[in-house]
């Protein structure tokens, strides 16, 4: 299926996939199909090759791409971009060819399949951002850090530090994504980019389920959650349970994060 194509080969990254399309255009290689260097597919392809990050040459088409699009093009770009998703880096590089060798604008020309493709990734990415801002929850730890543990879909953390830091700004705050093992620390005047091991805040870490923290949490925040997870029992009516609908407006993937869900169902450390 492949055989007259060329493989480019890189690492995942912004970096990465711009430079890809400067050697594109630099050897006039527009037929391409894009490979993660951690999952190379040996035997499919007539040329295999390494793309090395450049900066400077990701910079270039980075500029280019902001004189041919508008801001919204941009941010969808940058949406699809952090998808993370092999389909999408494909897309977006078939794109940029789409785009840099036309004349006129394709933003809107959805009949590309890249073009549609992009406004998909885009609406999930989106969507993920939003649940993401609407469904977590912070415990406080005894030297007064709220700290969460998430676990997106899509990597959204770049696209959610505004909302917390406008929302709690005056607290130390750490939102951490245990997949990714990274995280967005707030120290009150700035937001820093965090590593560290997802098991050593979360001991429970392996079901999935419970955001049982290593750190000690202050004694008014375990007091909170079972009062509240007792108001929510008291209030819960078994016979009116709709789980089906339940599940389509919260997806269990969610439930984690909610004090009520841990008790409900079980998932408590």
């Amino acid at each position: 299926m492949f055989n007259d194509e060329v493989a480019y080969y890189f690492d995942g990254s912004m970096v990465g996939l711009l430079s890809c399309v400067f050697r594109a255009f630099q050897f006039k290689e527009l037929q391409v199909r894009l490979c993660l260097n951690d999952a190379a597919q040996h035997g499919l392809f007539a040329d295999k090759i390494e793309v090395s990050n450049n900066e400077q040459h990701a910079e270039r088409v980075w500029a280019a791409l902001q004189k041919k699009l508008s801001s919204s093009s941009l941010k969808q770009f940058y949406f699809a971009y952090l998808s993370e998703s092999l389909d999408a880096y494909q897309h977006l590089f078939n794109y940029c060819i789409y785009v840099f060798s036309s004349h006129s604008s394709v933003e809107k020309d959805y009949s590309n399949p890249s073009v549609l493709a992009i406004a998909q990734w885009t609406k999930k990415v989106g969507r993920e951002k939003h649940r993401m801002e609407a469904f977590i929850r912070f415990k406080k730890t005894k030297d007064e850090l709220f700290l969460s543990l998430v676990r997106p879909d899509f990597n959204v953390l770049p696209l959610i530090q505004p909302h917390f830091k406008r929302r709690y700004q005056d607290q130390r705050w750490l939102i951490y994504d245990e997949q990714r093992k990274f995280g967005l620390y707030y120290d009150l005047r700035e937001i820093h980019e965090v590593s560290l091991e997802a098991s050593d805040v979360d001991r429970n870490l392996k079901n999935g389920m419970s955001q049982s923290f290593q750190l000690e949490l202050d004694e008014q925040e375990v007091l909170y959650d079972q009062l509240w997870k007792d108001y929510f029992k008291s209030v819960n009516i078994t016979e009116r349970q709709n789980i089906k609908l339940h599940v389509q407006y919260l997806p269990k993937r969610y439930w984690r994060y909610l004090n009520e869900k841990l008790i409900e169902y079980g998932f408590v450390a």
